[in-house]
């Protein structure tokens, strides 16, 4: 930046913080503002709408479901999981017995590492970790806070009856704010699953029925084996992308919004060209 520049940088940036933003909404107005004029870049933007969502966010809103927890039963022997282990390649997996609404502790990938060693009295129960549980409703900067505190980096969601509803890490809580949040501002809470954006392509929720995507850009999907155009776009990868990862298939370009280590959230699409009919 010139000296000349930096007086009217200076003034734009005064003139913006001398009007106090009176709630929410207004301060976000004043961050978008500052973007548009180039005071501060997208990934900070994306970072400072972040932690405001994340004070107003409930677990509930970012845990792993009941139904796709990796568990492990503790009844199993080490030769009989070690390959889901390996397979899923957590960190941290709960350790259930009975059934998911009876986790007993959490167990390190890492401490497997004694088995292989040959110890002989490797006991799973003994390696087990004190499992955390938190209620659904709890807000996310509070189970931050928690988490930094406590090192822990996993807890076991229950719902109001004590049963285990899912489970969140603090993966999932910081994805909040360094992930690609600005996409979720004024599109997650509306209906529409496609909507388009200012540049002329359209982000579309990875939850969209392939039918519904379809019907939306022309496209002709089969949606015998993936009912969503999250899976389709992960069955192309072949794995959980990254943000800002990008793929063609037959014809679509992709390119991923927001995801997290577990699943697709919002994908960018460009619109198919039309295909010119074949002349007789």
């Amino acid at each position: 930046m010139s000296a000349s520049s930096r007086p009217r940088f200076l003034e734009r940036l005064s003139t913006m913080l001398s009007r106090a933003p009176e709630d929410r909404e207004a301060l976000i107005e004043v961050l978008r503002s500052a973007y548009e004029r180039n005071l501060m870049d997208a990934e900070s933007l994306s970072m400072i709408e972040g932690v405001l969502q994340v004070s107003e966010t409930q677990v509930r809103d970012v845990m792993i479901p009941r139904s796709q927890m990796n568990v492990i039963n503790v009844d199993q022997a080490p030769p009989e999981f070690i390959p889901f282990v390996i397979e899923s390649a957590h960190s941290r997996f709960p350790v259930v017995e009975a059934g998911k609404d009876n986790v007993i502790g959490i167990l390190l990938a890492k401490d497997l590492l004694r088995y292989y060693a040959g110890e002989e009295e490797f006991n799973v129960r003994d390696m087990l970790r004190p499992a955390v549980f938190v209620p659904e409703s709890k807000r996310l900067n509070v189970l931050l806070k928690e988490f930094r505190n406590s090192r822990n980096h996993m807890a076991i969601v229950v719902d109001e009856y004590g049963g285990v509803a899912g489970l969140v890490t603090i993966e999932d809580v910081l994805e909040q704010i360094v992930g690609e949040i600005e996409d979720e501002y004024d599109f997650a809470d509306v209906q529409e699953n496609v909507v388009p954006d200012r540049a002329g392509r359209f982000r579309v929720k990875a939850t969209t029925d392939i039918v519904d995507f379809n019907e939306a850009f022309g496209t002709s999907f089969d949606d015998e084996d993936f009912d969503t155009i999250g899976g389709l776009v992960v069955n192309g990868f072949g794995r959980v992308p990254k943000r800002g990862e990008k793929i063609d298939i037959d014809g679509v370009h992709f390119e991923i919004l927001r995801a997290d280590s577990r699943r697709l959230h919002t994908i960018l699409v460009d619109k198919p060209k039309a295909v010119p009919e074949a002349q007789a």
